[in-house]
């Protein structure tokens, strides 16, 4: 637990000197998925200061056996590495609704976070944001409870 609360102390201070510039808005897909279910996310991020988004990504995906669609909102902090080269870190949340077979179906409940790392264009001139990240999540509600997680390419445009 000290260890938990280290790490979230220090990321915090390091938000103080970070010198990243969050785009006001971007508007995009995050493509990807977890192995046994792939899919896509219509995904959007509203700039709330000049390190902190909040990144809010509906998505849908499909297998043989298993189709879902969610929604999923997180709060990043978004940190300077080079000019342009940005890596960023934050809690969130999710909620799911699963079929498997076209008979059993679940709602999923999910919390835990979001990290990556992203290289904005804007500062060549061009209006995109592309990211690596990945999302693991700790579903406490539905079919399969545990953690989880998936990585993805998330293609922005910005304005």
């Amino acid at each position: 637990m000290k260890k938990l609360i280290s790490l979230i102390l220090v990321i915090f201070s390091l938000g103080y000197f970070a010198n990243a510039q969050v785009n006001p808005h971007a508007i995009g897909l995050r493509l990807g998925g977890d192995g046994s279910v792939n899919g896509a996310e219509l995904s959007y991020q509203h700039g709330l200061n000049s390190i902190n988004r909040l990144e809010m990504d509906f998505g849908f995906g499909a297998s043989p056996n298993h189709t879902r669609t969610y929604m999923a909102t997180v709060f990043h902090w978004d940190f300077n590495i080079v000019s342009g080269f940005n890596w960023f870190i934050g809690p969130g949340g999710a909620v799911g609704f699963y079929a498997y077979d076209n008979e059993d179906n679940y709602v999923n409940v999910a919390v835990g976070g979001q990290f990556g790392f992203e290289y904005d264009f804007n500062v060549l001139d061009v209006p995109l944001l592309v990211s690596i990240d990945g999302r693991p999540m700790w579903d406490f509600v539905g079919d399969n409870p545990g953690l989880g997680w998936g990585a993805s390419l998330g293609i922005r445009y910005t304005w």
